[in-house]
């Protein structure tokens, strides 16, 4: 955190603690349409965009606490897809108490513990965001427990369905989620697992099972693992799945690479190809792609480029279709 930063949370009372970011990009699509970016705060051609900024307030007494997190442009509209049509949205609203130092209750709105990527740009090594992340929950809103012993971590929760803040008229259903994880202090390796599942507002049984790894192999080079799948029940069974590899090379302080590999599995048409037709079928998806990050203090210039292939033509050029899609991405981020 900058000097700035700090004199300026020196302003708030005692206790509380301000701080936020803002991200803006350039996309370029070298089929030039609009339409292959099928992954989520992306989706424009040959175009400057203004992404998100985001405020985030967190307060906290003895054993008491508060986060409210309010995001503001397309990126927080997109992730708040379920509210009526605004930019300005609640990313996050919870409220904690901590009866004991291992122990900890949260109820509210706060981001997915599934995955391995994060709606805040800066927490990202790459700006474009993985299918898996784009496909699986975003957020939940509810009550859990966080119970910590050593380097073994619980959670246990029960939320709205996946994605809503209210849900009124929905007769009462209620999803689980749960997640362990294992952190040893004295090995630079994490790893979590986690669930969500439950009826969701069409009847339809889902359940969704995820892995998320990381381990730093040396002091500038890590390796990130994300393994995702997700089934669905009501008449039939379906299912899609994905996993993605993500290299991190800092050979220098201020200059990062990362090389993210994903493949995701569709063959029952419900998210890459769900919009393929009744008759179609489905397949899978690769993409690979290439970041990298130039930091100072809080300003991170990232520039990108992705290759997607399809096993089937879902993307297309000029009206005519094709089995593969590729882009180039100046963003720039700044926290505070």
């Amino acid at each position: 955190m900058s000097s700035a930063a700090q004199d300026s949370t020196r302003l708030l009372p005692i206790g509380f603690k301000l701080s936020g970011s803002a991200d803006v990009y350039y996309k370029y699509n070298l089929n030039e349409n609009d339409t292959d970016t099928k992954t989520s705060f992306t989706n424009s051609h040959n175009s400057f965009e203004l992404n998100m900024i985001s405020l985030k307030l967190e307060s906290s007494f003895k054993n008491v606490g508060m986060v409210a997190d309010i995001g503001f442009g397309k990126r927080a509209e997109d992730f708040s897809y379920n509210d009526e049509k605004t930019r300005l949205a609640i990313k996050q609203l919870f409220i904690t108490y901590a009866p004991t130092d291992w122990l900890k209750f949260s109820m509210g709105s706060y981001s997915t513990h599934v995955g391995y990527e994060l709606v805040d740009a800066y927490a990202n090594r790459n700006y474009s965001m993985s299918y898996m992340f784009s496909y699986g929950p975003f957020f939940h809103t509810g009550i859990k427990a966080d119970m910590t012993f050593g380097s073994h971590s619980l959670m246990f929760g029960v939320f709205n369905p996946t994605d809503l803040k209210s849900a009124a008229g929905w007769g009462g259903i209620k999803y689980i989620g749960a997640q362990y994880g294992f952190a040893p202090a004295e090995v630079p390796f994490k790893f979590y697992l986690n669930y969500i599942g439950g009826r969701d507002t069409f009847q339809t049984r889902n359940d969704q099972f995820d892995a998320v790894i990381n381990y730093q192999v040396a002091p500038k080079f890590g390796i990130g693992y994300n393994g995702t799948y997700s089934m669905y029940k009501n008449g039939v069974n379906t299912n899609w799945f994905g996993s993605a590899l993500y290299l991190n090379y800092d050979p220098v302080e201020s200059f990062g690479l990362t090389l993210r590999g994903e493949i995701l599995q569709d063959k029952d048409q419900i998210k890459f190809y769900s919009d393929k037709g009744e008759f179609a079928e489905g397949g899978n998806v690769f993409a690979l792609t290439l970041s990298g990050q130039y930091k100072i203090g809080g300003f991170i210039l990232m520039p990108e480029f992705r290759w997607d292939k399809a096993s089937k033509d879902a993307f297309q050029k000029d009206d005519l279709p094709k089995n593969s899609s590729a882009n180039v991405l100046l963003a720039a981020i700044y926290k505070f």
